[in-house]
C-alpha cells in the first residue's frame, strides 16, 4: 500500500530529514585517511541521538549498527569495522536511516578519502549529476521509470558506467520500506504514475566497470554485503522525496548551496 502524506507529515519527515542531512554534512570534515569506518559509526549514531532522533537502522531486523559504510567496491550493506582504515584515494559511501518522532528520513553520501583519482572524482560527479537527474523528473503525472531513464541515460549511455540494478531505492513512512520499489534504471513512460504526497527515495548505486553486483560473506563479522562483480569502484548517493505540486522537494538536504530549488 501506498500512503499519500499530507503537508504537516511531509514537513515532520523534513525535520527528521535534517538531523539525518546534519550528520552527513559534519561527516564530510571528519573523513579522513587513517580514520577506520567504527569511528564514522560512532559519530553518526551519536550525532542522530544527541539530536533527539533515533537511527532506525539499528535493530531493524536484527541489524547492530546505526550505519552502513562501503569503501571503493564494496556496493552497499557493510557494516562499519574496527580493522577497517580508510586510506588515500578511498571513496567511501555512508548510508543511514533516521526516526524522529515517528517520522522516517532515509539517505546516503560518498565522500573522497583525502585526493582521489580523476576517474573516481569523475564517479562521484555523475553519480551525484545522475541523481538531481532523477529527482528532477519525480513530478505529480510522471512514471517511475520516467526516474530510472533519466539516470540510465546518464550514467550508462553518456558516460559508460554501471547502475545497480539489484538494489533499489523505496518508498518511506511510515516505515523505512514502503511500496513502491523506485529503480535507478528503467525506461520512461512506464511503471506507476507519480501522485502528490508520494515520498520516495532515489538512490543510485553506479559503477565504474559493469552494474553486476555479488554477494560477500565475510566469515570474521558473519555478515553478506554486495561489491562489483569486476572489483570496480561504486558510488552512492540518495535522498528522501516529496512529490509535492511545486514539484520534487529534497527532504534530506545536506548541500543546500545545491539544492535551493527543491527546498519546501
Amino acid at each position: 500500500m501506498i500512503t499519500l502524506k499530507s503537508d504537516r507529515e511531509i514537513q515532520k519527515m523534513a525535520e527528521s530529514g535534517a538531523v539525518l542531512a546534519g550528520a552527513l554534512k559534519e561527516l564530510k570534515s571528519i573523513i579522513k585517511p587513517g580514520m577506520n569506518t567504527w569511528e564514522i559509526e560512532q559519530f553518526t549514531r551519536n550525532y542522530i541521538e544527541s539530536h533527539g532522533a533515533v537511527p532506525a537502522d539499528l535493530n531493524f531486523e536484527g541489524y547492530k549498527f546505526a550505519t552502513t559504510i562501503s569503501v571503493n567496491d564494496e556496493v552497499a550493506h557493510t557494516i562499519p569495522r574496527k580493522r577497517v582504515y580508510l586510506k588515500e584515494g578511498d571513496i567511501v559511501k555512508v548510508d543511514t536511516t533516521v526516526n524522529f518522532n515517528g517520522f522516517m528520513s532515509d539517505a546516503c553520501s560518498s565522500y573522497a578519502v583525502g585526493k582521489v583519482t580523476p576517474e573516481i572524482q569523475h564517479l562521484m560527479d555523475v553519480t551525484k549529476k545522475a541523481t538531481y537527474l532523477g529527482i528532477d523528473q519525480a513530478v505529480i503525472g510522471n512514471r517511475i521509470g520516467d526516474i530510472g531513464a533519466a539516470i540510465q541515460q546518464y550514467a550508462e549511455v553518456e558516460n559508460g558506467f554501471g547502475v545497480v540494478r539489484d538494489l533499489i531505492g523505496h518508498g518511506i513512512q511510515p516505515t523505512m520500506h514502503e511500496a513502491p520499489n523506485v529503480p535507478a534504471y528503467g525506461t520512461a513512460g512506464q511503471g506507476l504514475r507519480l501522485q502528490e504526497g508520494m515520498t520516495i527515495t532515489i538512490e543510485p548505486m553506479i559503477n565504474i566497470g559493469t552494474w553486476k553486483i555479488i554477494d560477500r560473506y565475510d566469515e570474521e563479522d558473519d555478515w553478506t554485503d554486495y561489491v562489483s562483480a569486476d572489483g570496480s569502484a561504486s558510488s552512492q548517493y540518495e535522498h528522501t522525496i516529496a512529490i509535492t505540486k511545486d514539484g520534487p522537494k529534497i527532504l534530506t538536504s545536506y548541500e543546500p548551496e545545491l539544492d535551493a530549488k527543491y527546498f519546501l
